[in-house]
């Protein structure tokens, strides 16, 4: 097979960050588009961009685009795709649908038409009028944006992003998701040569994605994705992408991660999260209130998610932490602190103003991601 067309998926306000993460990769001519960025790419780029992408939330295989403003139009276009060289005859497929400022605004309609479509090529190539569809999982996207049609096929896992790496099975209230605590690492100044430090980390993300980009450990490594089952990328793909990444994970580095909260039951799930990550021998965790943080060290970086107010129900606390946050941390100018929050007068109560703020949005709630810079060593 020839060249195909990939995009892959990001929060909004990330897209830089999986572009940068996309070009390390070694891809060129990448297309940005709101929270999509769309690259040409072989079929074995399947596999390594879904084990190795750390900001990202899938990884879409794009089938095709067209205009599209009659329902006929939407089967005809849809029909004319190659869907019989990535279906199997036992494959099992589902639709799902989303319309924007277009005039075929009937989501369950557009699905059934692209179903129908899709049903009666593959009846036509492996003549057949009926399918047991036990086999491998094909989650097709219809996505019409202004009369455009894009139609997708997903190589992630309809029900497992590439945020599920697996490893956090005990949780705390309201985390955050694995891509998104990767992209604030990546967004940060830390490398694995700074301490780092989380102050109030929950159920231990950001710490544990540090650790994880610290000693080179691709975030898909050890699971599994609804491609792996497609007899069109051989199970050899796979396993020589899984090999290559694995030998470039780094076992002996030194890093200076130090996870901490005031809740004892949130360290014990840190700690229980890092362990299945094979991350926690690279975190020091510790049961203790951000107001008794002594910095290690002069030019560490400080990364956290800090309740937020919807979440607590109690602004004064949400206030009284943004303080306290701030007289610890930005008390030292060769400290540079990070912090992502809804509280939109988080740097009054901190007591200084942003270096930089990025929106950003911690699944539906939009949030700005602090970022205040030390002097540099």
């Amino acid at each position: 097979m020839g060249k195909i067309k990939l995009a892959v998926v990001c929060s909004f306000g990330l897209e830089a960050v999986v572009k940068r993460e996309l070009i390390k990769m070694g891809y060129e001519n990448l297309f940005v588009d709101n929270g999509w960025i769309y690259f040409e790419a072989d079929v074995a780029d399947i596999a390594k961009t879904n084990i190795n992408l750390r900001s990202a939330e899938r990884v879409l295989l794009v089938m095709g685009s067209f205009q599209s403003e009659t329902f006929e139009e939407l089967y005809d276009q849809t029909y004319s795709l190659p869907w019989e060289d990535w279906i199997e005859k036992d494959g099992r497929f589902t639709v799902n649908g989303k319309s924007y400022k277009s005039k075929l605004f009937s989501v369950p309609d557009c699905q059934s038409i692209v179903k129908k479509a899709i049903v009666d090529k593959l009846k036509q190539k492996y003549q057949q009028e009926w399918f047991n569809e036990k086999g491998a999982e094909f989650t097709v996207q219809v996505s019409i944006h202004k009369d455009r049609a894009v139609l997708t096929l997903d190589t992630t896992g309809a029900r497992e992003g590439l945020f599920k790496r697996g490893y956090r099975k005990d949780s705390v209230l309201a985390p955050i998701k694995e891509t998104m605590a990767a992209a604030l690492v990546e967004l940060s100044f830390w490398n694995k040569d700074r301490v780092l430090v989380d102050p109030m980390c929950g159920s231990g993300t950001i710490p544990i994605e540090a650790a994880m980009i610290g000693t080179c450990t691709a975030p898909g490594l050890y699971r599994h994705f609804a491609s792996e089952d497609w007899q069109i990328i051989s199970e050899s793909v796979w396993q020589d992408t899984r090999d290559y990444y694995e030998s470039l994970v780094d076992e002996e580095v030194n890093l200076q991660i130090y996870a901490s909260d005031i809740s004892e039951q949130a360290i014990k799930a840190a700690r229980s999260n890092a362990k299945r990550a094979g991350m926690d021998k690279y975190i020091t965790f510790k049961v203790l209130d951000v107001k008794d943080y002594v910095l290690p060290e002069k030019h560490g970086v400080m990364i956290t998610n800090p309740p937020y107010g919807d979440r607590l129900g109690d602004q004064d606390i949400v206030i009284e932490l943004a303080k306290t946050i701030g007289n610890t941390f930005g008390s030292d100018p060769t400290w540079s602190n990070y912090v992502i929050t809804s509280y939109e007068a988080f740097e009054k109560a901190y007591g200084q103003k942003a270096s930089k703020k990025r929106k950003l949005f911690n699944g539906d709630v939009k949030v700005n991601y602090y970022q205040f810079f030390g002097e540099k060593k």
